[in-house]
């Protein structure tokens, strides 16, 4: 099924600091392909860094967009007939080669070759999108508002299913943006003890709504110190770092127990220096935490019961003509923003 030759709006980011609004081709829609009417797109980190011009595996131009609530416009000939026009979906925005050692063995969420929505092709911030079948995830009780927070909650799930958190577990949470925010939602379903360190008291609060047992203002607190006080000095089981700087790196690590587990899921983009005797002393598991496997049912559902208050993350929602204001509100005054949508139908 082809649009034709007619045109529609989308976003670029042609340049760090430079959003436009401009003209691209309405998608193809293949036989397997869902076209979307996209609603809501979510921005993230990673679009904040390639506004800034810090991101990395990004080129420019880039259309970006891969946290996504839309309704079903068209469908191919060979859609499953459980698919059907008006269906409130989301979108898994990864790709896989199928074939590099991540692929192979099951772990597709980082494989070799992954080309994210809006980071390494281009990204959904625009009227319409096309994707396969096999990407978009269903749900019949979220609201579109609520389907746009589905992606960033897999990210931070998948890190608290990857760091192996259960109900034994006294868990830290480094950094209680939208990211961390997922990883405290998951870690208190699977029955954990969530402490979360910040230096907002904002986000904190929201924190203890997700399900924080205790909350850390690192800028007016000793975190290591207070850490040692509630563990009578032995230390967290599990650390997850959703920050992305070499001073909560090394804090990671420092913070964890002898036998502990330590998931990264922010970006470092500066080098980190250990003291490396604290990784074999303790010997610690020390793991990535890249994009979300198979958890996007687990937050639909997650997300379905509305024991948190989700939309809450939504600091401010956009209209579409004023997408280059809302990103330079945010470079502006990133604290202030836990996330930032942009509502586009």
């Amino acid at each position: 099924m082809k649009m034709g030759d007619r045109r529609m709006k989308a976003v670029s980011l042609r340049e760090p600091g430079v959003v436009e609004i401009i003209d691209v081709p309405e998608p193809e829609v293949g036989p397997g392909d869902v076209l979307l009417d996209i609603r809501y797109v979510g921005l993230c980190g990673s679009d904040l860094k390639a506004y800034q011009g810090g991101a990395a595996n990004l080129t420019y131009p880039r259309i970006p967009g891969h946290e996504i609530a839309a309704l079903v416009k068209a469908v191919g000939e060979a859609v499953p007939e459980s698919i059907a026009v008006g269906d409130r979906m989301t979108v898994s925005p990864y790709t896989a080669c199928g074939v590099c050692p991540a692929c192979r063995v099951g772990r597709t969420n980082c494989c070799e070759f992954n080309q994210t929505l809006g980071v390494q092709r281009d990204g959904a911030l625009s009227r319409w999108f096309s994707v396969p079948y096999t990407a978009v995830v269903r749900s019949e009780i979220l609201t579109l508002e609520e389907l746009v927070l589905v992606e960033p909650m897999s990210v931070g799930y998948h890190a608290a299913n990857r760091a192996r958190i259960s109900e034994i577990d006294t868990v830290l949470v480094i950094g209680a943006g939208t990211i961390g925010l997922g990883v405290i939602a998951a870690a208190a379903r699977k029955g954990a003890t969530v402490i979360v360190a910040d230096i907002d008291d904002g986000k904190l609060g929201i924190a203890r709504g997700f399900g924080a047992d205790i909350t850390i203002n690192t800028l007016e607190q000793d975190a290591l110190a207070v850490i040692r006080d509630l563990t009578k000095g032995e230390g967290v089981g599990v650390a997850i770092e959703a920050v992305g700087l070499p001073d909560t790196y090394r804090l990671a690590v420092d913070a964890v127990c002898f036998a502990g587990r330590v998931a990264y899921v922010g970006y470092a983009t500066k080098p980190v220096t250990y003291d490396s005797t604290h990784f074999v002393r303790k010997e610690l598991d020390i793991m990535g935490s890249r994009n979300a496997l198979h958890e996007f049912p687990a937050v639909v559902q997650m997300i379905e019961k509305r024991e948190q208050p989700f939309t809450d993350l939504i600091t401010r929602v956009y209209p579409f003509a004023e997408v280059e204001k809302a990103f330079a509100d945010w470079d502006a005054t990133p604290g202030k923003f836990t996330k930032v949508v942009v509502e586009v139908g």
